[in-house]
C-alpha cells in the first residue's frame, strides 16, 4: 500500500490534503509532517490522518509533497535528506525552487517534480503546471498529476517555462482580483450601492469565465459579440486601449516572470 506524505500543513498544504481525501485517497495512506502541536491536533480531528515528524513522513512515504515556503526549503531538505531513497518521488510546490536545487540536496536517484499551483485550488478550481526533474519517469509524472488533479487542472510544461507559468497562473488570481476590485469601485463611483456593484461584477466574472470554458471560443470573438459598433462597450474598450491596458498587462507579467527568475537564481 503506497503512502503519500504532505510536509507543510499551511493553507496550501491543507488544501492539497483535503483535496486528496475528497478525491478518494484513503486516510491510512496519507501522512502529514507538521511540527506545531496545535495545528497537528486540528488536522487529526478534521481528517483523521496520522501527523508525524518530517523525518518519519519522508521515511515511510513513497511520495512526499513539499508544501513549504521557498525560504524554508533548504532547511527541510537538510532535515529529511538522510531518510530519502532512490526511486522515491518528491513533489515541490515551492515557488521559484528548481528541481536542480532539490536534486543537489537529496540522494541520487530521488525523482523530483516541480509544481506551480495557484490559490483557486482552495475551491478545487486550481491550475497547476508540473515539470520533471532529471530522474523522473512517466509513473512519477502521472503520480504528481494525480496529486494536483485533486484540487483542479494540471498541465505539463518544460521547467524553463515555469517562470512564465508563475507570471500567468501562479500570480494570475491577484490580477483578476485587482480588476474585480477596480470594477466594483467604478460601480460605486457611478452611483451603485457597493453590495449591488459587488454582485454585478462577481456574477459577470463567473458567467464570462464559464462562457470561455464551455464555448471554446477565442476571447476576441466573445468580446466582439458584446461590442456593438458605436455602442457603450465600444466606448469603454476605446478608453482601455487609450490607457494602454493591454500593454500594462504585458509589462506586469514580464515583471512577475523576471522576479520568478530572480527567486530561482537566488535559491
Amino acid at each position: 500500500m503506497k503512502q503519500t506524505a504532505v510536509i507543510g500543513a499551511g493553507v496550501m498544504g491543507e488544501t492539497l490534503l483535503s483535496g486528496l481525501v475528497r478525491a478518494g485517497r484513503r486516510v491510512d495512506q496519507l501522512l502529514v509532517g507538521e511540527k506545531r502541536a496545535v495545528r497537528a491536533s486540528e488536522l487529526v480531528e478534521r481528517y483523521g490522518v496520522a501527523v508525524v515528524s518530517n523525518v518519519e513522513a519522508a521515511t515511510k512515504a513513497d511520495t512526499v509533497a513539499l508544501v513549504v515556503k521557498p525560504q524554508d526549503m533548504a532547511e527541510v531538505l537538510d532535515e529529511i535528506a538522510g531518510s530519502l531513497r532512490p526511486g522515491q518521488l518528491l513533489v515541490s510546490l515551492a515557488a521559484g525552487i528548481t528541481t536542480a536545487f532539490i536534486e543537489s540536496r537529496v540522494p541520487a536517484g530521488v525523482a523530483v517534480v516541480r509544481v506551480m499551483p495557484n490559490t483557486p485550488a482552495l475551491v478545487d478550481q486550481g491550475m497547476s503546471a508540473i515539470s520533471a526533474g532529471s530522474h523522473c519517469d512517466e509513473a512519477h509524472l502521472a503520480e504528481a498529476e494525480s496529486l494536483m488533479a485533486s484540487v483542479g487542472k494540471v498541465v505539463r510544461v518544460p521547467e524553463k517555462q515555469q517562470d512564465a507559468v508563475t507570471a500567468i497562473s501562479g500570480s494570475g488570481p491577484a490580477y483578476i482580483f485587482f480588476v474585480v476590485e477596480s470594477m466594483i469601485e467604478a460601480g460605486v463611483h457611478l452611483g451603485l450601492p457597493r453590495a449591488t456593484a459587488h454582485e454585478l461584477v462577481i456574477q459577470t466574472l463567473v458567467g464570462s469565465a464559464q462562457m470561455l470554458a464551455e464555448t471554446n471560443e477565442h476571447p476576441t470573438v466573445l468580446r466582439e459579440q458584446v461590442t456593438s459598433p458605436g455602442g457603450t462597450t465600444a466606448a469603454a474598450v476605446r478608453e482601455l486601449e487609450i490607457h494602454r491596458v493591454r500593454a500594462a498587462f504585458l509589462a506586469a507579467l514580464e515583471a512577475a516572470r523576471d522576479r520568478s527568475r530572480e527567486l530561482a537564481s537566488g535559491s
